[in-house]
């Protein structure tokens, strides 16, 4: 109970500590999946990065390999600028990753049909149309004709099992 309630503060204090955008430079050191990535900070600290308004494929789905590896490509090892948009409830900084000057990761992984806009926490027209591009052209994961997008996948009792 004690542990649980300090867990709670410490969350609180960081989810208010990052309540406002902030922007930071890191280096990838990490890719845990397609839409998660641990960096490095310049004071030396790691963080856990969740791309903001994407939802990738969970590792037992069709096209997540394929979603961890373009990341992995994209940012790995790279330097990039970090927009933080909030802090989840699971203490990762939930944000947007800039990488080769200009791409928007979150961006690049619809574009390239390895990544869900996640409607239900974004109204970024523009993110939905990326989608919508993909998915029009069956590109990546939307060459599938029965993809299920990893929310409902989550939801399903199979994956909770």
């Amino acid at each position: 109970m004690i542990m649980r309630t300090l867990r709670l503060i410490v969350l609180l204090i960081v989810s208010t500590l990052f309540s406002y955008s902030q922007s930071f430079n890191a280096k990838v050191i990490g890719i845990t999946d397609g839409d998660t990535v641990k960096v490095l900070k310049l004071d030396s600290t790691t963080v856990k990065i969740r791309l903001v308004n994407i939802d990738c494929p969970e590792r037992k789905q069709a096209f997540s390999t394929k979603a961890k590896q373009f990341t992995s490509d994209a940012v790995f090892s790279k330097n990039v600028r970090i927009e933080v948009i909030k802090t989840d409830r699971y203490g990762r900084l939930v944000a947007n990753i800039i990488y080769d000057q200009d791409l928007n990761l979150s961006k690049e992984l619809l574009k390239a049909g390895l990544a869900w806009h996640y409607q239900k926490y974004s109204n970024d027209a523009s993110l939905q149309q990326l989608e919508d591009e993909a998915r029009a052209q069956k590109i990546g994961l939307w060459s599938d004709p029965h993809a299920i997008a990893p929310w409902q996948y989550r939801s399903n009792k199979k994956y909770k099992q």
